[in-house]
């Protein structure tokens, strides 16, 4: 696990702006993976759906019943595509780093992009953003404001901390969890290269560990997106 992230330093001459290159290139790659399998999922659409078309007709009624669950369809039902979108793009980030990892020298490349704390805390800035984005939108500003001094106004400078800790639980929880299985199965890997008795001891942990983790990156993926749709539905819906 000792190798070094591919840092581009002090882009456009200012000191703390910094790019991981690794996540912009696993970033492209996890958005490629998701389109190029959306579009060949929905390239010959049937009245009976098989195949990956059954697949997606599934995860797209999957997705509608997390809205439901949260708000009105009515309401909910504009945000089916970033539902979508959330989950794919996700469980897909979440897994790629699971079976391989891809080292150039002692710089890793190829990794899970949401196991750096940089990417999963921006997906979750974004997430409040466009919840704030909404509740304006759907509501009216003043509407909207009046909110945080709801029902008790003095209570506003909790909502208002409420703000900047969904963020942080939001990105940190996908970061943790990812980031430790990746921990983990490094020390597989390393045990598995001492010898002939540590590959032995290291293949079936490592096998196991490697099927529950893809179990936690779909439960991750879950988690997201059902709270990214609770997130909306406190700023779009009207009995809340």
């Amino acid at each position: 696990m000792d190798h070094k992230a591919p840092i581009l330093e002090n882009l456009f001459g200012i000191s703390w702006f910094d790019i991981n290159l690794a996540n912009l290139f696993m970033t492209a790659i996890c958005t490629a993976i998701v389109f190029f399998f959306c579009v060949f999922a929905s390239r010959k659409l049937q009245m009976k759906p098989t195949g990956l078309q059954n697949f997606m007709e599934w995860l797209i009624d999957f997705v509608k019943n997390m809205i439901n669950d949260t708000m009105d369809w009515k309401t909910g039902k504009v945000f089916l595509p970033l539902g979508l979108t959330l989950i794919t793009y996700i469980f897909v980030s979440n897994v790629v780093g699971v079976a391989t990892v891809g080292i150039v020298g002692d710089t890793l490349w190829w990794k899970s992009p949401t196991a750096d704390a940089t990417l999963t805390l921006t997906l979750s800035a974004m997430v409040i953003i466009l919840t704030h984005y909404y509740g304006i939108k759907v509501k009216g500003f003043k509407e909207y404001g009046l909110d945080y001094f709801r029902p008790i106004p003095f209570l506003f400078p909790l909502k208002i901390i409420e703000e900047f800790t969904n963020t942080l639980t939001l990105g940190l929880r996908l970061f943790g969890n990812i980031y430790a299985g990746e921990i983990l199965l490094g020390l597989l890997v390393g045990l598995g290269t001492t010898g002939v008795f540590g590959f032995l001891g290291s293949a079936i942990p490592m096998l196991a560990w490697q099927g529950f983790s893809l179990f936690i990156g779909a439960i991750q993926a879950f988690i997201f997106t059902m709270l990214t749709m609770v997130y909306l539905s406190h700023k779009v819906s009207s009995d809340h």
